[in-house]
């Protein structure tokens, strides 16, 4: 098979993953499929098969301590992912296209804020958690509700550190420039879709700055697999000689996205 008949076969297993509805989409799945172009070779099943392994012993953990009573989701699974496995964000080389591809995440344990996310919230999902992602300026975050006391927690997917009011305020006064009060906007959670166009946009942005035709456009494609209806991105796709790929159904909301 040519390099571009699996490109195209690429993309199309993408679109077909990724026009599943909001709560079937399997983010998981979706994030390890914008790796395989880079990564012909990637064996999608085994990634999913260790985020299996660590979301059983994180549902293990979070059913219960001593006499059976359920412990704090954001904290153990913090203690579980950060302290013992070993996953941190990678300061020295934050612009590695490595960090936005998942299997190289789970591999080197180490990525951004976002592909970060994508292993903690798959994992709490495989432990009976509803974690969901924060498009946050210029921080992507995580929130974790509490089945035992209702209560949600904001954490922080580059530490796995739980985050209070005042860390919110100050990681909103260095993405503004601003200090500002917090709104409960900023902490709604976004859309499976709009995740992976974050993701998608990081790439979009490293490979601008290197001049990489080739990997331009295929990220290209599959942003506009998510957004078809975006006018702007398919100039920019044709301009890099790209085609306009199978649609994923509906575009989610446009916004400028970073980390």
């Amino acid at each position: 098979m040519s390099a571009r008949r699996d490109a195209e076969h690429y993309l199309t297993l993408f679109a077909h993953v990724a026009a599943r509805p909001e709560a079937e989409l399997d983010l998981g799945q979706a994030a390890l499929l914008i790796a395989e172009p880079e990564y012909p070779d990637l064996d999608v099943a085994y990634y999913v098969a260790l985020l299996d392994k660590v979301g059983d012993e994180a549902r293990r953990r979070i059913a219960g301590g001593p006499g059976g009573a359920p412990s704090n989701p954001a904290r153990r699974l913090g203690r579980l992912l950060y302290e013992e496995i070993g996953f941190e964000g990678n300061e020295r080389e934050y612009y590695d296209p490595r960090n936005s591809f998942l299997n190289q995440v789970i591999d080197r344990k180490t990525g951004i804020p976002v592909t970060l996310a994508v292993v903690y919230m798959e994992v709490a999902r495989r432990a009976g958690i509803d974690a969901r992602g924060i498009g946050f300026p210029g921080h992507f975050l995580v929130q974790v509700p509490d089945p035992a006391s209702g209560d949600k927690t904001i954490v922080d997917p580059f530490t796995g550190k739980v985050l209070g009011d005042a860390e919110l305020r100050s990681l909103l006064q260095r993405a503004t420039g601003e200090k500002k009060e917090l709104s409960p906007a900023l902490l709604e959670p976004i859309p499976r879709r709009q995740i992976l166009m974050r993701m998608l946009n990081n790439l979009r942005a490293i490979y601008h700055q290197r001049r990489d035709g080739e990997r331009l456009r295929r990220t290209l494609e599959q942003l506009a697999v998510l957004s078809p209806g975006d006018d702007g991105l398919r100039r920019d796709l044709a301009a890099v000689g790209g085609r306009v790929p199978p649609s994923a159904g509906r575009p989610p909301t446009g916004q400028k996205i970073v980390n």
